[in-house]
């Protein structure tokens, strides 16, 4: 096992914590004005499923539990079933959509995901950091409201909706970063 400092905790990361296993689910980086920086991480006990939330500042030290990793393919999703194929074996898993948790509406089919397994049991799952998507609807820009930077709404193919630079069409493939949904940069 290996010590990571708090704000290395991050979506997916395994740590051992208050003498349990807890899949970190969310983080956010917070940079107060007063005080140091600290890690708000929400994670999920992985055998009991409750959930705590928890500040990590820079200085704190962790035990990151290194899990086995395996590369799963994303097939299709059927209900709120999600189905997975081993690279290697071709086997098949299913995991709950709330297994993946908020990340889920990132999957797509044929994305390659990152596994962690423990004694053969699936306890978390890693997305590729950016995915590229399609622009489904983007509001119209509005002229001389400001002169500071502003973004407008679009909705993704996949339903999500985020906010974007006023250069942004409908039609048009952007990257997005799959840990908080935000805007990265237009596809090349």
């Amino acid at each position: 096992m290996a010590k990571i400092t708090g704000v290395e905790v991050r979506p997916g990361t395994m740590i051992e914590h208050q003498g349990q296993l807890w899949m970190a689910v969310k983080s956010q980086a917070v940079k107060p004005g007063k005080g140091g920086a600290y890690n708000q991480v929400e994670l999920k006990n992985i055998e009991t499923g409750s959930k705590l939330n928890e500040r990590f500042r820079s200085s704190e030290m962790v035990e990151e539990i290194h899990l086995d990793k395996k590369d799963f393919q994303f097939l299709f999703a059927s209900g709120d079933m999600l189905t997975f194929m081993d690279m290697e074996t071709y086997d098949q898993i299913e995991l709950a959509a709330d297994f993946v948790g908020d990340q889920a509406v990132f999957l797509q089919d044929g994305m390659k995901t990152l596994v962690q397994m423990h004694d053969g049991k699936p306890l978390g799952i890693k997305l590729p950091v950016q995915v590229t998507l399609t622009v489904a609807e983007a509001d119209p820009v509005l002229r001389g409201g400001t002169a500071a930077p502003s973004y407008k709404s679009a909705v993704l193919e996949n339903g999500l909706k985020i906010q974007v630079p006023p250069f942004i069409e409908a039609g048009e493939r952007i990257v997005v970063a799959t840990e908080d949904g935000s805007y990265v940069r237009r596809a090349e």
